[in-house]
């Protein structure tokens, strides 16, 4: 099964699979096609984090193709620049918005690396037949969906950059994504990226190290240094993916494997070692003593990785203390006595728009992978002729110095990605991760305890309303009731209503029990569950 939020994704993943592929044939396939069908959501020259499970080659690793800032980064460039802060946590707003659009704001490419190494190790069909269904997609177009459309009209929030403005700050990116008024393309328009298509094709032939350290990379560095970019051809060719074994936890007599740091991992086993010292169920599913005690979780492990979590090249992460079982005790008793907690942050507006892609996978032989994989916001730019959009990870870096998060030199941001596998008795039980930015381990969260705590199915799980609390409100999807959120208001909350259904992450999982599979896409966007 593949489970994505594209079906022309999940089609490659399928068609990998009935040709012999494997889990990891069919996961690096699907990405690919989304970088086509997805252009603002994920790319070559993006970042991700991507678990991967083969128990008869004994492999479990989590790979982590976080993008590092370029090596011309210097940690107090922008602190001047301050204007505010995302009340979510999903980055820094800075005067001229040098960190959220154009070439100043794009950190290392990660994901084509982490696409080659993840399939040179475990994939088994050739690297130019996991390039091909992408190339035709991009040759070939495709058409804009209604998640696609709704993504690029967004007008941005709290000074952060419109989409259509990234669409179109690239005269290459204005020709590919926009009519000839300059506004975007809709539902139903046939996008071709031909450019693209060469190059995916030049990479099929040659590699990633084309881009890396051929020349490609040789267009990408000229085009950096003409524009006042920071990324340069050797920070290219010195990048390499990371590959850890699991982080690990349990919950309820579940395994649960997740990423490391700067991976959101740490948040998600912080908040399940709370909420395994309450009877969730018998609290009620989204009743408001269920959604208190939650979301005070979701604050105190937001605050947690706020102060102390980054990339631990750079930053002393006190991992054991955060995911230990007597730590997360504490912090109970503190939720069971009532206490709010604060999450601090310089303003207080509305969060951004989510974004990134995800796709999950088991094959025949019980083979899982799970990755997520992203743009951030995307940079808007576009290289001419080369056809792809660059990541915008700067904008998430905290420009002041001296904190976890603060930017440096080859130094990866955090990233609340959060791909996972939850096991029972030794077999992967659920498979799960999600696209939402700083949303995406609340979404992961909520869909694990449904699936746990109230036996629902995986496309239950992933369609339930949600609500999240990365700051010291509590957001809400619209579906939650108004008599819920009244007396939440009542019992001293602020509560920030979404016009959305289906918001704060979109996960996508799959649960295998008792020999079958039970896919859910979240219905907040387009994808699907196939089975191969």
């Amino acid at each position: 099964m593949v489970v994505a939020p594209q079906p022309e994704a999940a089609e490659a993943g399928v068609e990998a699979m009935r040709a012999g592929g494997n889990a990891v044939d069919a996961a690096i396939a699907a990405a690919f096609v989304q970088t086509v069908v997805d252009p603002l959501m994920c790319g070559i020259a993006g970042f991700g984090s991507a678990g991967v499970y083969m128990p008869a080659r004994q492999v479990h690793e989590y790979v982590d193709f976080h993008a590092p800032a370029p090596a011309a980064t210097r940690p107090g460039m922008w602190e001047h620049l301050v204007e505010g802060e995302a009340r979510d946590g999903f980055g820094f707003m800075l005067k001229g918005r040098v960190n959220d659009i154009g070439y100043q704001s794009v950190c290392v490419p990660a994901s084509l690396r982490a696409f080659e190494e993840i399939h040179r190790s475990i994939g088994v069909l050739p690297w130019k037949e996991i390039c091909r269904p992408a190339i035709e997609w991009a040759r070939d177009g495709w058409l804009v969906r209604p998640a696609v459309e709704r993504y690029w009209l967004d007008e941005g929030e709290m000074g952060r950059t419109p989409n259509p403005e990234r669409l179109r700050f690239s005269p290459a990116g204005r020709r590919l994504y926009c009519r000839p008024d300059d506004s975007p393309r809709r539902v139903g328009e046939l996008v071709k990226n031909p450019d693209y298509a060469a190059t995916l094709a030049l990479i099929a032939e040659k590699g990633s190290a084309v881009f890396y350290e051929g020349e490609i990379a040789e267009r990408i560095a000229e085009d950096f240094a003409r524009n006042g970019g920071l990324l340069s051809r050797d920070d290219l060719a010195s990048y390499r993916p990371r590959r850890a074994a699991p982080l690990s936890g349990s919950y309820r007599g579940y395994r649960v494997t997740t990423n490391r740091p700067p991976g959101g991992g740490v948040m998600l086993l912080e908040m399940l070692n709370m909420l395994e010292r309450f009877d969730l169920a018998g609290l009620g599913h989204n009743t408001p003593e269920y959604i208190r005690v939650v979301t005070e979780a979701m604050k105190r492990a937001t605050i947690d990785k706020d102060r102390f979590v980054g990339d631990p090249a750079f930053t002393e992460v006190p991992l054991d203390r955060l995911v230990s079982k007597d730590y997360a005790a504490g912090l109970a008793a503190d939720i069971l006595r009532g206490v709010k907690a604060e999450v601090p942050r310089l303003n207080a507006d509305p969060p951004p728009p989510p974004n990134t892609t995800q796709l999950s996978v088991v094959d025949r032989a019980g083979n899982c992978v799970t990755m997520t994989h992203s743009l951030g916001m995307s940079s808007g730019v576009v290289t001419e002729g080369l056809g792809f959009v660059y990541n915008n990870c700067m904008s998430v870096f905290d420009p002041r110095p001296g904190r976890a998060g603060s930017l440096a030199p080859g130094k990866a941001r955090f990233t609340a990605m959060v791909p996972t596998i939850v096991f029972k008795d030794d077999e992967p039980f659920i498979v799960i991760g999600a696209p939402g930015g700083t949303q995406i381990v609340m979404g992961v969260l909520q869909a694990i305890v449904n699936a746990i705590d109230f036996g629902m199915s995986m496309a239950e799980a992933v369609a339930a309303p949600r609500f999240s609390a990365t700051s010291s409100a509590i957001d809400v999807a619209n579906r939650i009731p108004r008599f819920v959120t009244r007396a939440l208001e009542a019992d001293g909350y602020r509560v920030v209503r979404s016009p959305h259904s289906f918001t704060f992450g979109y996960v996508h999982g799959i649960r295998c029990r008792d020999g079958r599979l039970d896919g859910g896409a979240d219905p907040g966007r387009d994808g699907v569950a196939l089975v191969a």
